[in-house]
């Protein structure tokens, strides 16, 4: 659908101002979700400012796995038409990089009964995939796995039913049994919930389901989600929806103008259940200028003081915090280091290793991160580790360093957010590729 943006492998960032407008990317934790209730909903959906990274690609190449057929648009929009969405066939499905992809569509393709196989590549391969191995037997379905690694083996279908998980992991697990359960109709079940992490991101998958009329449970406080006897979607006939901005991708941008603004970032709904929406908060406990309206976000520096922050159910938020601490005077607290380890890399290590390249010192105590800022950022050679938001964060940090900072395995960004790099070059950023 979209040509692949080309990032060198090294990108060297010099110190300086920016200023600008620039809008914020498409969300993929709404683009993702949107592809998979497009499939599920059957019948003809058309998505407005679809994403273009890694993992909504991949997303796209699932759904047209499992049958459906997306055809793009002269303004630039995805039609997506399930009406008759099902494998013909056995299938393999290739989820990239993308733990939310495999996470959300394993036990919607478990509602075929064929043979599926599921495999990604990078740091997919070395997530754990326990969680099905233990929920998908219990609700008829056949599936093998790499002693809980890629790749997995599945044959549905799958038949909804009561079940318990944990959701201390990751809140993914349970967006894809939403899903699933309301596209096989579910009738008089429960998924209980322990421990559930995340809240806002099921929040936003269960907008995306009343925004496709899809069949919607009831919610009991986030420990348990009922599929009532009766209750039917509202059948829409064909759907139109609109891919929200990115505060994950938006929350770097943001950081950048604390640091380095003004700036003036359009796209992101202030009312937004994306959890990361939680960067204005720090935002505004670190003291920096902010204005936030409707239309747009405007952000400036100011004297930069240490704050605390609870990213429990933001984990995604690290990176750019730690960026923002960097330039804090003081010593900024941020709770949620255990939701860091089964990322594309283990961010509380990675962050504490890159960072310390440039002269910041990160302290882990259990689940908390202590990052002590106001002494300088140094220039220097870091790392992505294959990770998009370690090298933006990198690339934030080294708005205002002494000097440049190099960012070698740098498109690692393509995997959220491929025009990161132009984006901050559009706002003034002196950029060098290599």
């Amino acid at each position: 659908m979209q040509e692949e943006i080309s990032i060198p492998y090294t990108v060297i960032i010099s110190p300086g101002n920016i200023s600008g407008n620039i809008i914020a990317p498409a969300s993929k934790s709404s683009m993702q979700r949107a592809c998979a209730a497009a499939l599920v909903k059957r019948g003809v959906s058309q998505i407005f400012n679809p994403g273009i990274s890694n993992d909504d690609i991949a997303s796209l190449g699932v759904i047209q796995n499992l049958g459906a057929r997306v055809t793009q648009q002269d303004d630039g929009s995805l039609v997506i038409d399930s009406t008759d969405a099902a494998p013909k066939e056995d299938v393999e499905i290739n989820f990239g990089e993308s733990g939310l992809g495999i996470r959300m569509f394993t036990p919607i393709a478990a509602l075929n009964a064929v043979n599926i196989d599921i495999v990604g590549r990078g740091s997919l391969t070395t997530r754990p995939m326990n969680f099905f191995d233990e929920i998908l037997p219990q609700l008829g379905v056949e599936i093998s796995s790499n002693n809980g690694l890629l790749p997995l083996h599945l044959k549905g279908a799958l038949q909804p039913a009561n079940i318990e998980i944990d959701g201390s992991l990751s809140s993914q697990f349970l967006t894809g049994l939403l899903l699933a359960f309301a596209a096989a109709d579910a009738s008089d079940v429960t998924i209980e919930v322990n421990d559930l992490k995340s809240k806002p991101y099921v929040d936003l998958t269960l907008k995306v389901m009343q925004d496709f009329g899809l069949k919607l449970p009831v919610n009991n406080n986030y420990q348990s989600f009922y599929f009532e006897k009766l209750q039917t979607g509202n059948k829409k006939t064909k759907v139109s929806y609109t891919v929200e901005g990115d505060w994950s991708g938006g929350a770097f941008l943001l950081v950048a103008g604390a640091i380095a603004g003004p700036i003036k970032v359009a796209g992101l709904e202030v009312q937004s259940t994306q959890a990361d929406k939680a960067i204005l908060s720090a935002l505004q406990d670190c003291g920096c200028q902010l204005s936030v309206s409707d239309k747009e976000i405007e952000v400036a520096p100011a004297k930069l003081k240490a704050f605390q922050f609870d990213a429990n159910d933001c984990p995604d938020l690290f990176p750019p915090l730690v960026a923002l601490a960097a330039y804090c005077e003081g010593t900024t607290v941020i709770e949620g280091v255990e939701r860091l380890t089964h990322k594309e890399s283990n961010r509380a290590l990675t962050l504490q290793d890159e960072f310390a390249k440039l002269g910041i010192e990160i302290v882990l105590q259990n689940n908390l991160m202590l990052i002590k800022g106001g002494t300088g950022v140094k220039g220097g050679v870091t790392h992505s580790r294959h990770d998009h938001r370690i090298a933006m964060a990198c690339a934030v940090a080294a708005l205002k360093a002494e000097t440049a900072i190099t960012i070698e395995e740098a498109a690692a960004v393509k995997k959220s957010y491929p025009n990161f790099y132009k984006h901050m070059e559009q706002l003034g950023v002196s950029l060098c590729a290599q």
